[in-house]
C-alpha cells in the first residue's frame, strides 16, 4: 500500500466503549518517526489519562514507547524498548512474553492501530497476524495481544481492514485514510481532525 505522508497532527473522539479524546503529533525523523500524544477518557465510571511518545524505525517497527498514566489509583509509567526484531525490554528488564511483537498497542489509543497497517503494507485481500506489546490504560500493565488484520479485497471500500483480537472476543472493520491513520474504529474511536 502506497501511503501519503503523515499529517502534523490528528485527533480522535472516543465513542461507545468510553467517552474522551486523543490528540497525536507526528515527527518524521531520519531514522523513522516519532508519535507523541495524549488521551483522556471515562470508561465504566473510571477516569484515566495517558501520555505517550513512540519511536518507530525506518521499517515502521516500534523501537521504544514511553508511557505515563494517571487514574484515581495514582500515577504510573512504563518504558518499552525493542530491538526491531521482536525482542523487548519493559522498564529495563527482559520481556520474553513479547517475543515476536513488532508493534506497541496502547489500550488508550486509536493511533496505535495504524502501526501494523503502515508497517505491513498488505495488498487487498491479504491478511497477517500482528501480535503487539499491549499497554493497559489504567496502571500501564504490559501484556501480549494476539491480533490479526485482513485488508478488504474491494479497493472501492478504500483502506479498510477486518481486525480481530480474540482474547477480547472483538472483531470489526477499521477504516484508514491515505496516510494509514485510523478514520473509524467501530465501538472505539472516530477521527475528529487531521
Amino acid at each position: 500500500m502506497d501511503l501519503a505522508p503523515l499529517p502534523a497532527t490528528a485527533a480522535w473522539r472516543h465513542r461507545d466503549a468510553r467517552a474522551g479524546f486523543e490528540v497525536a503529533y507526528f515527527e518524521v525523523l531520519d531514522r523513522g518517526c516519532r508519535i507523541e500524544g495524549l488521551t483522556a477518557a471515562i470508561e465504566d465510571g473510571v477516569t484515566w489519562a495517558v501520555e505517550y511518545s513512540i519511536d518507530l524505525d525506518a521499517t515502521g517497527a516500534t523501537r521504544s514507547a514511553r508511557v505515563r498514566g494517571r487514574s484515581a489509583a495514582g500515577s504510573s509509567s512504563a518504558l518499552l524498548e525493542a530491538d526491531g526484531a521482536g525482542r523487548w525490554l519493559v522498564d529495563g528488564g527482559p520481556a520474553p512474553h513479547l517475543d515476536g511483537c513488532l508493534d506497541v498497542d496502547l489500550e488508550s489509543s486509536a493511533v496505535t492501530n495504524a502501526l501494523p497497517v503502515r508497517r505491513m503494507g498488505l495488498a487487498p485481500g491479504a491478511g497477517a497476524a500482528a501480535p503487539a506489546a499491549y499497554v493497559r490504560a489504567v496502571g500501564l500493565a504490559v501484556e501480549r495481544l494476539e491480533q490479526t488484520y485482513l485488508r478488504a479485497p474491494d479497493e472501492a471500500a478504500g483502506h479498510s481492514y477486518d481486525y480481530a483480537a480474540p482474547v477480547f472476543d472483538f472483531a470489526c472493520r477499521i477504516t484508514y485514510d491515505e496516510s494509514g491513520l485510523v478514520l473509524n474504529y467501530p465501538g472505539i474511536a472516530v477521527r475528529a481532525l487531521g
